[in-house]
C-alpha cells in the first residue's frame, strides 16, 4: 500500500455506531500498514532479488587449486541482517584473508573490500552478468605501478563455485591469472 494512499470506509450501522467502527477500522488500517514498513525497512535485504545475487557462495569450502590440490578452506556468511557477505579465508601455507562483499543500492554494483595477514588490501566494484559475478578494481605494486585486477566468481552449477583473480600491468591489454579456485562445498 502506497503511503500516500487514501483511507475510504463505507459505515452501513446505526449513526451512533458509526463512529467507533470508524475509528476502529482506521486503527487497524494504520497498525497493519506501519507494521509492514517497519518489517520491510529492518530487513530490506532479505525482500530486494539484488542483494542475493551472491548467496550461491555462502557455505563451507574446500578450495582446490588446477590439480585439484587443497590448497585452503573458506567459510563464507551472510551477516548484518543478510546485507553483506562476509568471507574468511585460510590457506594451507599461512595466507589468511577476509572479504566484505555488499550490494550498493545507490551504484547498482557490488562493492568488495579484501584485507590479508600480509598487509594486502584490495577493493573491487562489479556486477552480476548472467552465471557470473565480475569485479574490477586497482591497486598499485610495490613500485607505485597501477595493476588492474579482475575477479570473477562462477556459479559452475549450484553446488561449485570458481574463482579467478587477474591482474594486468599493461592497461588491461592482457591479463595474467594470479589464483584459479575451485571452490568445492564440504559434507
Amino acid at each position: 500500500m502506497k503511503k500516500n494512499s487514501i483511507l475510504r470506509i463505507r459505515v452501513i450501522v446505526e449513526p451512533r455506531m458509526s463512529t467507533l467502527i470508524a475509528s476502529v477500522a482506521i486503527a487497524m488500517f494504520f497498525h497493519t500498514w506501519r507494521d509492514a514498513g517497519v518489517a520491510q525497512s529492518r530487513s530490506p535485504c532479505k525482500s530486494l532479488p539484488e542483494f542475493r545475487q551472491l548467496d550461491f557462495w555462502v557455505g563451507e569450502w574446500d578450495v582446490r587449486d588446477t590439480s585439484g590440490a587443497v590448497i585452503g578452506t573458506s567459510k563464507i556468511q551472510l551477516i548484518e541482517d543478510d546485507c553483506a557477505i562476509l568471507e574468511n579465508y585460510k590457506g594451507k601455507s599461512g595466507y589468511s584473508g577476509k572479504s566484505l562483499n555488499i550490494y550498493n543500492t545507490a551504484s547498482g554494483k557490488w562493492k568488495q573490500f579484501w584485507v590479508d595477514n600480509r598487509g594486502g588490501v584490495l577493493e573491487f566494484e562489479g556486477q552480476k552478468i548472467g552465471r557470473e559475478l565480475r569485479f574490477l578494481g586497482e591497486s598499485k605494486d610495490s613500485n607505485g605501478s597501477s595493476v588492474l585486477e579482475k575477479l570473477t566468481f562462477y556459479d559452475l552449477d549450484g553446488a561449485d563455485v570458481r574463482q579467478v583473480w587477474e591482474q594486468s600491468r599493461d592497461v588491461g591489454k592482457s591479463w595474467k591469472v594470479v589464483f584459479d579456485g575451485l571452490y568445492m562445498r564440504r559434507e
